[in-house]
């Protein structure tokens, strides 16, 4: 029998690599603050953006671009929209929270050497799109896939990453001339860092605490204990 063509070992990694792997996934933190004026080199943010354009893509669509900012001026008018998004969250939360929200670092736009917007092309692959045709949410799914493996070849590498959420996405279409069937899907701050929390810091700082693992975990349906 013809063996399949294109098709190589499954078998697992090594060891030491498999440990690798968890302990990439196992301490990789959201960095907000921890970030030194050490520039990140050409060939690592390489390595990271090939890291996450091997992302899966639904229909192979690839639905992302990654746009690299350098520029303080870019930077200060992100901060700016970020500052703007970030009063009106407060408000959004019960009055005994805000002081507690205010305390927190949610963003390290000016201090990290640089910005990656990580961006999604809703029309990438043609108006029919295999995997999307009863889900067209699926590419941005994709497209977040791409910034986790960034984020864990990042955690690899040394490199810190920050993932900034508080933006109005209107914000973000004007400040990176966006086109209206592209969307921004994350703002990302990368930087060396020297030391990372032990602990995700929103549960250091008291604002949430992991879940048990067994509280999510349902057998056949929903609700149903495993």
């Amino acid at each position: 029998m013809t063996a399949e063509p294109f098709l190589t070992d499954a078998g697992p990694f090594a060891e030491a690599e498999r440990a690798a792997v968890y302990r990439a996934i196992h301490t990789r933190r959201d960095v907000r603050s921890q970030f030194t004026d050490r520039p990140i080199n050409d060939a690592t943010l390489l390595r990271l953006l090939t890291a996450a354009h091997h992302a899966p893509s639904v229909g192979l669509s690839q639905p992302w671009n990654f746009i690299v900012i350098r520029s303080e001026a870019v930077k200060l008018r992100a901060q700016t929209a970020f500052a703007k998004a970030n009063a009106e969250a407060q408000a959004m939360f019960p009055e005994d929270r805000r002081a507690l929200y205010s305390s927190l670092k949610l963003e390290g736009i000016l201090t990290a050497p640089i910005s990656l917007c990580v961006t999604c092309d809703h029309s990438r692959g043609g108006p029919v799109v295999l995997g999307r045709t009863h889900q067209p949410q699926m590419d941005v799914y994709s497209t977040v896939c791409a910034v986790q493996n960034l984020m864990l070849a990042a955690r690899a590498e040394g490199i810190g990453v920050g993932w900034v959420s508080i933006f109005d996405p209107a914000d973000m279409q004007q400040l990176l001339d966006l086109p209206n069937h592209v969307s921004a899907v994350a703002w990302l701050c990368l930087g060396h860092v020297d030391a990372l929390y032990s602990e995700p810091e929103l549960q250091a700082k008291g604002w949430a605490q992991r879940v048990p693992l067994a509280d999510l975990v349902f057998a056949e349906r929903w609700g149903r204990r495993a």
